[in-house]
């Protein structure tokens, strides 16, 4: 399976967090054919692919979330209408949307909003809310019951469309993209003898609070450790004081969260091999799994490598595939070119 027609299979899909498994099967039929995969105890799915036998062991763990954002039904109304809860969605985006609602049965729905002609003067006025929206379904109170509870998960509902210069939108990018380039590395190594062992993890709650990377990290006890995730891309409706544009290639962070070491060796690898990149610095909390990662047990050397996306958290996320599949091979020379001997001097300050 090539790129773009993996980051299509999976964006399509839905795997809102807490509910990672329904998106399993895809991932392990795409990593099955490279690696031995597992599934940890809540929804991390580990890919491992062993390094060279003959040396000692050290190992990286990639590490890419397979969540998405979501949200959650709290009311059945009188007249069939639900009402809902999000987690990491602007309402403003939630307008017109199409939806799915994950109930006994899968069921279409969009969120509708009052035509102008009928707003008043301080309805048109007024912000849009959570609380003023609602999914209409189509279906009366007494149909809808019987196949949606409070509490089922709702996702947001969206085709994948390619755009010129290699861009593509759809939901869910972030970060199934990163499952992707983590894909894209691993077609790459089995080409190359490596010395460390490779766990690739597809990880879980990541936007809600990074748990699936603390577990693994406490499960797999990497060596060396790098999260796969999106970042802000710097056009006018993105992050200006950035220097990270669609094409550009990953974007490499630095700061706290970060090895430094690690970092520096990763950059001359992709000056060696002309791979293009960005830098973008974080001085605190990087907000992805990079922060659980790197004070796991006793402290794991991290990287956070990023992929620009354009509207992040909406249904029309646009990405770059060429960014996507250069993260991949970068981490890939990063493993071919660094043996176990050179690990142990990445590992100091």
């Amino acid at each position: 399976m090539d790129e773009l027609q993996l980051l299509k299979t999976l964006c399509m899909a839905h795997a809102p967090s807490g509910r990672e498994h329904w998106i399993h099967p895809l991932i392990k039929e795409a990593f099955e054919p490279y690696c031995e995969v597992k599934e940890g105890n809540v929804n991390n799915l580990y890919a491992i692919k062993k390094g060279n036998k003959d040396v000692a062991r050290k190992s990286i763990m990639l590490m890419a979330h397979s969540d998405e954002v979501f949200l959650m039904i709290t009311e059945i109304m009188a007249n069939g209408f639900l009402k809902f809860i999000g987690n990491g969605i602007d309402p403003k985006t939630l307008v017109s949307q199409e939806v799915v609602v994950h109930g006994k049965k899968q069921i279409d729905g969009i969120i509708g909003i009052k035509p102008p002609h009928l707003m008043n003067d301080e309805e048109r006025e007024k912000a849009v809310t959570i609380e003023g929206l609602l999914i209409d379904t189509g279906y009366s109170k007494e149909e809808i019951q019987i196949s949606v509870n409070i509490g089922d998960y709702v996702t947001l509902k969206r085709d994948f469309y390619e755009l010129l210069n290699d861009n593509v939108t759809c939901k869910a990018t972030d970060d199934r993209a990163g499952i992707v380039a983590m894909y894209s590395c691993c077609k790459e190594l089995e080409k190359i003898n490596h010395d460390m062992d490779v766990y690739f993890v597809a990880s879980c709650q990541e936007e809600v609070g990074h748990r699936g990377a603390k577990m693994a990290s406490y499960d797999l006890n990497p060596t060396l450790a790098i999260a796969i995730d999106v970042t802000f891309d710097n056009g006018p409706m993105g992050d200006t004081d950035r220097e990270n544009k669609l094409g550009g290639g990953p974007v490499i962070c630095i700061g706290p969260n970060i090895h430094p070491k690690f970092r520096a060796r990763l950059m001359e690898i992709a000056d060696e091999y002309s791979i293009s990149y960005n830098v973008e610095v974080e001085s605190g909390n990087t907000g992805t799994d990079a922060w659980d990662i790197q004070v796991t047990r006793g402290g794991i050397p991290t990287l956070l490598i990023s992929i620009p996306i354009k509207y992040m958290h909406t249904s029309v996320e646009i990405i770059n595939m060429k960014d996507i599949i250069n993260t991949g091979r970068l981490i890939a020379k990063f493993i071919e070119k660094v043996s176990s001997e050179e690990v142990g001097e990445l590992l100091c300050f």
